[in-house]
């Protein structure tokens, strides 16, 4: 048995009012893989998260995500719980067809709790692709969402069709330029004159450069795997992109000066968008970072420690629950049957809401946005009965 096994076995993290309601696990000796889902919250809805496809992916991570899912969706007032799962295993390493098989077998050892209880989504390593494998395993439409816009469902007695809305839109990315353009007013920064750095330049990372660019931020820091590019006079995106389209890491880029990855946060600069795993600004760096705005495009990627220090010194600091809600925004869109159109409207109208509110709450009382928030989702969770199902 695989040593990721016995590792996350004896994981241990709290417990409190708000949950965790449900944790399962499953093991699959044939495919040699652990699986497990963390269910934190059910008294908003059924739990909603997506499904973390990493080497070292553990049962403590997957709590924390399923946790701030239970105040994300609380804040964004979807009618959905918090979750969120998680697959040991590297991608990087099999074939594709390793892949599939690895989340039809998930998706099946999961089919007596789902759709009944939790609804899958994408997260790292999983997208469109793996939500089509993931639904058509389970037997079931509305077991995931993300599912790709050519997967489509027969409305019966409707003449209608309901289709996938996948992240591959760009709805997260999109709503933290959504969030940007909030931030920017109680920071006092002019949004035409802004300059940013997005370290992760996966789903995430490149539509927010792609919105950014459409409202005239200028880009002149990105970062991936291999390191990160840096021009004071900006990034050029379409060229980014295309090296990123053909596969290749973005130190490809010419025009550019070559940097560390972990450069990237040290970097004096209007907006930082951290875009990939969590706990990239940490012990080590978090008094390197020298941004006037934090816009959390990745989920948890720093400890609450560290955003109160950001509050305490000046910095504004928007929190993943609420600045990257627009992928389960778009999820909810999805299992709606709402069209691209609409879903990008509601992610912009419910971001835009809740960001403003929140910054405006913080800057009045001085407290932490996170804090703010905080307070709000619990009490909306906590005074909601969970439901039955």
């Amino acid at each position: 048995m695989p040593n990721s096994l016995s590792r996350s076995s004896i994981e241990k993290f709290p417990k409190d009012e708000i949950g965790p309601a449900y944790i399962i696990r499953t093991y699959d000796s044939h495919l040699d893989f652990e699986g497990f889902l963390v269910i934190d919250n059910l008294n908003l809805g059924l739990g909603k998260g997506g499904i973390r496809m990493t080497p070292d992916v553990s049962m403590t991570e997957v709590f924390r995500l399923a946790r701030a899912m239970s105040f994300k969706n609380a804040l964004a007032e979807l009618p959905f719980g918090g979750a969120k799962s998680g697959i040991i295993w590297d991608p990087h390493k099999h074939t594709l067809d390793e892949k599939r098989q690895v989340i039809e077998s998930f998706a099946r050892s999961l089919k007596a709790v789902i759709p009944r209880l939790y609804i899958a989504g994408p997260d790292i390593n999983t997208s469109e692709r793996e939500m089509q494998w993931f639904a058509m395993a389970n037997g079931n439409w509305k077991s995931a969402t993300g599912k790709p816009a050519n997967y489509c469902m027969e409305v019966f007695g409707k003449g209608e069709k309901k289709c996938g809305i996948p992240h591959e839109f760009g709805s997260t990315g999109f709503g933290v330029v959504q969030t940007a353009k909030v931030a920017v007013e109680f920071a006092n920064v002019n949004l035409k004159n802004a300059t940013a750095a997005i370290a992760g330049f996966g789903n995430v990372g490149t539509f927010a450069m792609k919105h950014l660019d459409e409202i005239g931020v200028k880009t002149v820091a990105v970062s991936d795997r291999q390191g990160t590019i840096h021009n004071p006079k900006g990034i050029d995106y379409a060229k980014l992109i295309k090296i990123k389209e053909s596969g290749k890491s973005i130190l490809e880029y010419k025009g550019a000066k070559k940097l560390d990855r972990e450069a990237i946060y040290e970097l004096k600069l209007d907006i930082l968008i951290p875009a990939a795993t969590p706990d990239v600004i940490n012990e080590t760096n978090y008094k390197k970072v020298k941004s006037k705005i934090i816009i959390e495009g990745a989920n948890i990627p720093m400890r609450e420690k560290y955003e109160e220090y950001f509050h305490k010194n000046g910095t504004l600091i928007v929190p993943d629950i609420i600045a990257n809600a627009g992928g389960v925004i778009s999820s909810y869109a999805e299992y709606r049957g709402y069209n691209p159109k609409r879903m990008f409207e509601t992610v912009e109208a419910k971001i835009v809401k809740n960001v403003r509110a929140i910054l405006t709450v913080s800057k009045k009382e001085k407290r932490s946005p996170r804090r703010v928030a905080m307070e709000i989702a619990k009490k909306r969770i906590l005074s909601a009965k969970r439901k039955v199902f």
